[in-house]
């Protein structure tokens, strides 16, 4: 049936009161993008109670739900009426798996190969079944005998799955304080000293290379060597008193750096 004659027997108006199997078979019919639309709207809760199962597991619900919303257009346009299947029965395996494969391809925080990651859903689905049959918490040789692998590629599978939902550092402690809780941020870093040491070498560098060679050497022997006006004036030649104002310049010289690595 042509789309035109089948909206010359059918007002749009009417069309939301159609059974759903006579718009799958018009759909199948016609492939009409209108008839598609109010499919997808009436089977818009399967694609959410599916989205639903898989929240809190490293991926916003908001991108579950739209990848499900895909896979039920999926299962729309590969739906056959004729087979007599539930549109439900039929939709509910192709929308889990456009879920999973998202899992898959998006749910690591760092890219690992997909043997790893096939291999650690693998690792957590014996895992279930060990516990019940050894009705204790399963070793790695356990798990390894079960999986026909090695224990270095069980542990390997187990250490990449710690980066598929990373902690936030927002996370909070108990302190055992009343006064307020630890956050994750606060116990895993510390500033490093270096990044000071790294900062004050590059200034004095800058700052060296706008004195002349007589004032290098005094503010060497000065702050590096330790050495005192009266020792670096004999070794020059010169009078204390001309060290101690050569120094004085040399300190307003890099008090001006400061000033303009400040502004």
């Amino acid at each position: 049936m042509k789309v035109d004659k089948y909206y010359e027997k059918n007002d749009l108006k009417d069309i939301d009161k159609i059974d759903t199997k006579t718009l799958f078979k018009q759909f199948k019919e016609t492939q009409d993008y209108k008839i598609r639309e109010i499919l997808i709207e009436r089977h818009l809760y399967i694609a959410e109670i599916l989205a639903k199962k898989y929240t809190n597991r490293g991926i916003e619900y908001d991108d579950i739900y739209q990848v499900a919303c895909i896979g039920l257009i999926y299962a729309i346009d590969r739906f056959d009426v004729d087979k007599g299947f539930e549109f439900s029965s039929f939709a509910t395996p192709t929308i889990i798996g456009e879920i999973k494969k998202h899992f898959r391809d998006k749910g690591w925080t760092i890219r690992v190969p997909r043997r790893i990651q096939e291999l650690s859903k693998r690792i957590n689905n014996a895992k279930v079944t060990l516990s019940q049959e050894l009705q204790r918490s399963p070793r790695v040789e356990d798990i390894a005998e079960y999986l026909n692998c090695t224990e270095e590629e069980v542990l390997e599978a187990m250490e990449a799955s710690k980066v598929y939902t990373p902690q936030s550092l927002d996370l909070t402690y108990d302190s055992n304080n009343d006064d307020k809780d630890v956050n994750l941020a606060d116990l895993i870093g510390e500033e490093d000293a270096y990044f000071d040491k790294i900062e004050n070498n590059d200034f004095l560098l800058r700052g060296m290379e706008k004195l002349n060679d007589m004032e290098k050497k005094i503010l060497i022997d000065r702050y590096f060597n330790k050495r005192t006006q009266v020792a670096i004036a004999e070794d020059l030649n010169i009078s204390q008193m001309t060290v101690s104002r050569v120094e004085k310049r040399v300190i307003e010289k890099f008090r001006k750096e400061m000033k303009k690595t400040l502004s």
